[in-house]
């Protein structure tokens, strides 16, 4: 398995002149680097200007690895080559390097820049990314994979310091201050006869040596690239090391790593849709960095997120009266590390009361706009206190829980709670405490403990009886002057003090039943089943030329291709496919089929639009101006893999592709939406959709601005 890294931007708040004289300090030895023990010029090039140099060097490196490992592999040092092209022009240096000694077994390659920060040019940024692939290694390839990546990492982490390091030792001998390079006066007086026109960088000669040393054209053109290719990532898009420290925490460089490489997939995927780095980062944290993992679970969540609008619910679902006055819970200051601290008086509140009242659903929805707002709190503390907060308290008071607390639909209802929070708002938790656990908790907690991570699990803190108030208890983690006045504090706590719900407010099943479906159906999202051989169409009809067609779709499941044709006549009424038809959550997971198997392309019905592959996790949104009034037909169709050209024969890749497929079943999730030629005056920007994005979690969405058609998608 081909092992990644990719840093972040290192911000140095010195100009680029003064880091590139740190930097060649580092050689041909370094001592604050053991292992590097000495580096030979192999080739240099310097242009006639001074304005670009390359220099290749040969290096010589101690690894630390056991002696048998050392011998086994018959060496004792490994050799690298470094690659070094400096353009003092544009004030970017570029590194290159690979692994020179056993090149055939295990493959590195290295890259790193130096550029001008964005935003101030008496700044420097610095950006490391790196790759490790171990073919064979006389059977011990694990064992190597763990040396090289320690190894790595350990010097990822003295990479600033030794820059700091030197920037020290000039400041000493006086040195605070690099000029830049300023091109000869014969260039000069080239560029005053250009009058307005921007100064064209001069041609390169490159001498035969040059050429000899291994140095052709093609490499040497490329050291003196544009400033638009070489600082195409700003701070906007971009993670720098210094917002990681503040906004995120302290991260290993390879944690550092799992983030940026996770952030920048869902980038390609999920275009103008990116979860705040907070949120990515608890899903890495929840599977231990496994940036596979992390991405399905993140997946799954911002699809369902999205399906039931789950980013507007502060904004948009008040809650019934029933809860805000038997629902004993609230949120309450905070605890001594800065986390928002949440009450919930479970003893106190008639749990089966609460489910009769108002159903399942509603019990669920309201707690999801609980954690909804302890996002938003973590942000506002991180504000506040100067540190990252990512997760909040909870403090659970059980002194009244009895059997009561154990009717059957009320445990029903909670383990699912715990079941959708524990799989949408991971690491949210910071800490638990169940204060004045009765003897029949062992009991409930037999039965929902099976629902909740072992990460999770780990967090929570139990006191029996009066416990919390002796040594170890609520005083370590809560400021005195905040404890709740029913736990013997001085606070006044404003959560509601829950009691038994009257029954007149009881519905029947019928009516919850109803109320459930209405609640989870409030969606402007439908789900469709597409298989091999059977599409799912969607039939639109057009009055008036020059209607807009938008469309927003996630494809959850295997690989689809998307249509869009136009005919003039109206298909036959839609067969549903009983096949599709078993969404609970979601009843429009069906699959219909409008065009006729007698239709023929071109004759009864036109292609409007170029068909479009879209990968599994992949997020679309687009939009077309029709043409002609008639009927369009939408269409995701099960996207079959090509065969080989040469032998017409599957290529291995797209067969253990489809075997990801179960069953040849493709799950997509779409929206459309049709605007009036009336009210479409000609720009795209008026398409945006307010639905489209994730609005909490999300800095920013885009919308398409093109002229005739627009399809926004990324691999």
């Amino acid at each position: 398995m081909v092992q990644k890294y990719q840093s972040p931007i290192r911000v140095y708040k010195h100009p680029f002149e003064l880091i590139m004289a740190a930097y060649e300090r580092r050689f041909p030895t370094c001592p604050l680097i053991p292992m590097f023990v000495a580096s030979d010029t192999v080739s240099e090039y310097k242009s006639e200007d001074e304005a670009i140099h390359v220099i290749e060097r040969r290096c010589k490196l101690d690894i630390d690895a056991p002696r048998l490992l050392k011998k086994i592999a018959g060496v004792d040092y490994v050799y690298f080559v470094q690659k070094n092209s400096l353009n003092r022009r544009e004030r970017t240096l570029h590194i290159e390097a690979y692994n020179e000694t056993f090149s055939n077994r295990v493959i590195i390659n290295e890259h790193c820049s130096y550029t001008v920060h964005p935003d101030n040019e008496d700044w420097t940024c610095f950006e490391q990314s790196a790759s490790l692939d171990i073919k064979s290694f006389f059977g011990f390839e694990s064992t190597v994979e763990k040396i090289a990546m320690k190894q790595y990492t350990s010097n990822i982490k003295k990479g600033k310091e030794i820059i700091e390091y030197y920037l020290k030792q000039l400041e000493e001998e006086g040195i605070t201050f690099v000029p830049r390079w300023t091109p000869p006066v014969a260039c000069k007086l080239e560029s005053s006869t250009s009058h307005t026109r921007r100064p064209v960088s001069p041609a390169i000669n490159v001498p035969d040596s040059a050429t000899k040393e291994g140095l052709n054209n093609k490499e040497i053109l490329n050291t003196s690239s544009s400033p638009s290719e070489l600082t195409a990532g700003t701070p906007d898009d971009k993670l720098d090391a210094d917002y990681i420290k503040r906004y995120l925490g302290d991260l290993t460089p390879m944690q550092e790593s799992c983030l940026i490489r996770l952030r920048q997939w869902l980038q390609e995927t999920h275009k103008g849709k990116i979860p705040k780095d907070e949120h990515i980062l608890r899903f890495l944290r929840a599977r231990d960095f496994n940036i596979d993992k992390a991405r399905e679970i993140l997946c799954q969540s911002l699809t369902w997120r999205k399906q039931h609008q789950v980013d507007y619910i502060l904004d948009t679902w008040n809650p019934p009266q029933v809860l805000q006055d038997y629902y004993a819970g609230g949120w309450h200051h905070h605890d001594k590390d800065g986390r928002p601290l949440y009450v919930l008086r479970l003893g106190q509140m008639d749990t089966k009361g609460l489910v009769r009242a108002l159903g399942e659903e509603a019990l669920l929805r309201y707690v999801l706009s609980i954690n909804e707002e302890g996002l938003r709190r973590c942000e506002e503390n991180t504000k506040v206190f100067g540190r990252p907060i990512s997760s909040w308290t909870c403090l659970v008071d059980l002194e009244g829980l009895n059997m009561r607390h154990l009717w059957r639909p009320g445990v029903k209802a909670l383990l699912r709670i715990i079941e959708v929070v524990e799989a949408n708002y991971p690491e949210t938790l910071g800490r638990l405490l169940i204060l004045r656990a009765p003897r029949v908790f062992p009991v409930l907690w037999t039965l929902v403990s099976p629902f909740i991570d072992d990460n999770t699990r780990k967090k929570f803190l139990i006191y029996a009886g009066n416990d919390y108030q002796g040594p170890g208890g609520l005083l370590d983690y809560i400021d005195k002057e905040i404890i709740p006045d029913f736990l013997g504090g001085e606070c006044m706590c404003e959560v509601p003090e829950g009691g038994l719900v009257p029954k007149s407010l009881y519905r029947t099943a019928e009516e919850l039943e109803n109320e459930d479906i209405k609640l989870w159906t409030e969606t402007i999202y439908q789900s469709a089943s597409v298989f091999k051989g059977a599409p799912h169409e969607v039939l639109i009809q057009i009055v008036d030329a020059s209607s807009v067609i938008t469309w927003d779709f996630d494809v959850c499941k295997g690989d689809i291709v998307f249509n869009i044709f136009h005919s003039k006549r109206a298909p036959q009424p839609p067969k549903k496919d009983s096949l599709g038809a078993h969404s609970i959550t979601s009843p429009g997971g069906n699959n219909v089929q409008l065009i006729d198997k007698v239709w023929q392309l071109g004759c009864d019905y036109s292609m409007v639009e170029s068909p479009l592959i879209c990968k599994e996790g992949e997020s679309v949104q687009g939009s077309h101006v029709t043409r002609w009034p008639g009927f369009y037909i939408l269409q995701w169709k099960f996207h079959s893999m090509p065969a080989c050209a040469a032998t017409n024969l599957p290529r291995v890749d797209d067969v253990l592709a489809s075997l990801q497929v179960s069953s040849h079943k493709c799950k997509v999730m779409y929206y459309t939406e049709v605007i009036g030629s009336e009210d479409f005056r000609g720009s795209m920007t008026s398409l945006e959709s307010s639905h489209s994005g994730f609005s909490q979690l999300s800095a920013a969405t885009t919308s398409s601005s093109q002229s005739h058609s627009s399809s926004m998608i990324s691999r």
